[in-house]
Parts: C-alpha cells; sequence; structure tokens
C-alpha cells in the first residue's frame, strides 16, 4: 500500500506569541510596550498575518494527503520522512533552523511579512506557496539545490548547517588553534573562524568582507564551494596573521586542530546545538554531500 504524500509545515512562535508567553495577557504585554514608546498592534497585526498564512497552506493540503504541523524548537524530535514535502512558514533564519534535519525533501518558502523581511530563503507569498506545495508534492517542481557546509571531528561527530560554521571558543576569550589547507598551515589566535556557504554570503561572511575591504569573491548559493574568514587575528611570537580568508573547493578540507579546553562548533548561530571542540581534536570542514532543495 503506498502512503498518501505528506506535508509538514514548520514554523514558530511570532514575537506577540512570546510577548504573551512572557507576560501573561495582552494588557500587561501592552502596558510593557506602550511604556517604552511601542506599539502592540503593529506586533499584533504581523501575528495575524502569518496566522493566517499557515491557515491558507493548511487548508490547501488536500484531505487525502497527510499533514503536521511543527513549530521550532520541536526540530530536534520530529521525524521527517523522505516523500515529505516541507513547507516553511516565517523568515530565513527558519530555513536554515531546519535544513540540517532534511535528506534532499524539497522545501517551500512562504514569506507572510514581505515588508518585514528579505525571503531570499522564503521567496513566495501564501498564494504563490499554496500553488508549488501542491506541485512538489506530486514532485512536479523547479528546484534550486543549495550547498552546504559539513565538519566532521576526528572522534566521527558531524554537524551541518546550511549559512555558516564557526569554530571558536564558546565564551569571548581568544580562540587559539592551527590551521591548514592542503600544505599550507598557520597557527592563530582569533576571534574564531567562519567557514561559509554561497547563501551565508549575503550575512555574516559578507559583514566581514566588507568590513575588511576583501577582495575575496564569496561563492554563489548553488555552487560546490565554501568561503572562510579568520575573525580579528593575532600576531604573536607564536600566532600568525597568514590564511586569514580563502576558498575551500569540493575537492578540499580546512583543518582545524584545537588548542582549546572550551572549544566548540556550532551552525547558523544556534549555539546551543554544538561540537565540543577541546585540546588536540581535529575538525575537517568541507562542502556538505547533501544540499538543501529549494522549490522555486
Amino acid at each position: 500500500m503506498t502512503l498518501a504524500p505528506r506535508v509538514v509545515v514548520v514554523t514558530r512562535p511570532t514575537p506577540f506569541e512570546e510577548l504573551l508567553a512572557r507576560h501573561a495577557t495582552r494588557q500587561q504585554a501592552e502596558f510593557f510596550l506602550k511604556q517604552r514608546g511601542q506599539n502592540l498592534e503593529t506586533v499584533e497585526r504581523n501575528h495575524q498575518r502569518a496566522k493566517q498564512a499557515v491557515h491558507e497552506v493548511q487548508a490547501t493540503i488536500p484531505l487525502d494527503w497527510r499533514r503536521n504541523l511543527v513549530l521550532r524548537h520541536e526540530l530536534d524530535r520530529f521525524l521527517f520522512e523522505p516523500e515529505d514535502t516541507v513547507v516553511i512558514v516565517g523568515q530565513d533564519g527558519l530555513v536554515a533552523n531546519v535544513a540540517k534535519y532534511l535528506e534532499g525533501q524539497p522545501v517551500v518558502g512562504i514569506n507572510p511579512t514581505p515588508d518585514l523581511f528579505d525571503g531570499v530563503l522564503v521567496p513566495h507569498t501564501p498564494r504563490e506557496g499554496c500553488r508549488r506545495l501542491l506541485a512538489a508534492g506530486r514532485r512536479d517542481f523547479s528546484r534550486e539545490d543549495r550547498t552546504m557546509v559539513e565538519v566532521e571531528l576526528d572522534d566521527g561527530q558531524k554537524l551541518c548547517a546550511l549559512n555558516e560554521l564557526f569554530v571558536g571558543q564558546r565564551t569571548h576569550q581568544s580562540a587559539r588553534y592551527e590551521l591548514a589547507l592542503g600544505e599550507r598551515r598557520a597557527v592563530h589566535s582569533s576571534s574564531g573562524v567562519i567557514v561559509s556557504t554561497g547563501t551565508g554570503a549575503t550575512g555574516w561572511a559578507h559583514s566581514i568582507q566588507l568590513e575588511r575591504h576583501s577582495p575575496l569573491t564569496l561563492p554563489k548559493p548553488t555552487a560546490p564551494e565554501l568561503a572562510y574568514f579568520v575573525r580579528e587575528a593575532f600576531p604573536s611570537i607564536a600566532t600568525s596573521t597568514d590564511l586569514t580568508e580563502g576558498t575551500v573547493t569540493a575537492d578540499e578540507a580546512l583543518a582545524i586542530t584545537s588548542r582549546m579546553e572550551d572549544g566548540v562548533i556550532f551552525g547558523d548561530g544556534i549555539e546551543s546545538d554544538h561540537l565540543r571542540f577541546q585540546w588536540g581534536t581535529e575538525a575537517r570542514l568541507r562542502v556538505a554531500a547533501k544540499t538543501l532543495c529549494l522549490v522555486t
């Protein structure tokens, strides 16, 4: 017996819902914002737009298809199926939160508030997204396969990210490590290392590139290539400012050996989901084997 298609709708609590959770009632939340010269009505209006988008998506799913609604904090406990169609309603960062849990399932990104968020990864209006989820559920759609980045420790632990991976100290102390790419090596004391995909090249990596006036060409979102930046490398008798930026091709790996007792590696800004990167551990960062299948 063939199972009916399943649509998994992923969203997150809105700022309005978070305010209510913190202040218990609408009146208390309104008072809190009003005392700071802010308006709850705008926050509530955007909340209604987001909820309406989710409602439109759920109403579009055929009655004989299976469906699930998953909140962001439930992702690490939810089991995606290979044949799922994933519909993400929210901002771009939510797509990055979901991507590492997927293995090629098509993703339809819906932006309910295009006046607030750019929508690079959630490019569709609710109406457009509903049409595309039906096409994706029938596996008749156009796609864009976005490169992801992967790190593997020498003990076998792995972590993937859509935008970038950060390697550094858990606190704001200097990160100390040895970095190697091919035959080139350097020992650094820095604020950490960013290894970015082409998707992440519009975010953190782009900010670093602009700040240091770097001539490095950042990769395209679908290119099997990564860019790396060392943040604020400090020169000393034991550390250098060599190998502070560059690219990593599909057949290369950026090797980093920890000289830290409290080092961490995390992806897409989610510090709570990290790998411990202790003294002597080697990490190899490379283009991931899997990609994000974005419905265009």
